[in-house]
């Protein structure tokens, strides 16, 4: 492969990340923090105001991290020019039902990774320098979507452009994938839960990580690691599910001695 090719790709990619990141994060601010409470169609999870000092922090690391996932997509993109991939472009070739089987797979695969690597980013010696920028918003908003530690969005970046050298995949259905998840992570860090309380509370909400359920992992460090279903953490009983209005500020003995240890350098979040 061409290194200025791949230099070339990296810098557009990084583009194009950073821009749908600021683009959906933007209008979920707007929209639901920006707006008379009133008229927004969805149930506050958090108190407090956002300061502008949190939210530069989430933007700093968002905007860090855009590279670092934009490196290995470039790689595997110029792996696929070269006819190095799994990448189809014909939808018929494996037939219409592996578009959806093969975007579930890859889901799949990115919750397990994601789950076993959230636990481990969470033991002390680790979290401190995997973990705790994207902790430092103890009430998210929009913003802390993105907003990794380098090393933690190197050990998440590679998976899906790896597996395009494994799984086939259709172009467009990793486009809904990435779409689909930059959606989802938008808001599960809103601060608001905008999904309907059946669907939340419903048989859907019990399997799939909503606002309300990852917004009590900023605050519970110890529960609730799942990415995009609730599966592992129910295997394995780390999944707690709030009843009330606001998540309980409640800390895993794991975790407290490394959150302690970050205190000092947290930016007030309001």
């Amino acid at each position: 492969m061409n290194p200025l090719a791949i230099l070339a790709t990296t810098a557009a990619l990084t583009a194009i990340i950073a821009l749908r990141y600021l683009a959906v994060a933007g209008a979920a601010w707007v929209l639901l923090w920006r707006r008379d409470p009133a008229r927004v169609a969805g149930r506050r999870l958090n108190a407090g105001t956002p300061t502008a000092a949190l939210i530069r922090h989430e933007l700093k690391l968002s905007l860090l991290s855009s590279w670092i996932y934009a490196l290995p997509a470039a790689l595997a993109l110029e792996a696929w020019k070269a006819g190095g991939t799994r990448i189809y472009l014909d939808p018929l070739r494996y037939g219409w039902p592996w578009l959806i089987a093969s975007g579930l797979i890859y889901l799949l695969i990115q919750d397990a990774w994601y789950y076993w690597l959230h636990r481990a980013m969470h033991r002390p010696a680790l979290f401190k320098h995997l973990h705790a920028g994207h902790h430092r918003s103890r009430r998210p908003t929009p913003f802390a979507s993105f907003a990794f530690d380098a090393g933690e969005a190197a050990l998440n970046a590679w998976l899906l452009p790896a597996l395009v050298f494994v799984i086939p995949i259709h172009p467009a259905v990793l486009v809904a994938i990435l779409m689909a998840m930059t959606v989802t992570a938008v808001l599960n860090h809103s601060g608001w839960e905008v999904l309907p309380q059946g669907l939340v509370h419903g048989p859907v909400g019990r399997w799939m990580i909503s606002a309300t359920h990852h917004d009590l992992h900023h605050t519970r460090y110890d529960r609730n690691f799942g990415l995009h279903f609730r599966l592992w953490d129910r295997l394995m009983g780390t999944d707690v599910f709030p009843t009330g209005g606001f998540s309980s500020p409640t800390l895993g003995e794991g975790d407290r001695e490394a959150v302690e240890g970050e205190a000092a350098s947290t930016p007030a979040d309001g």
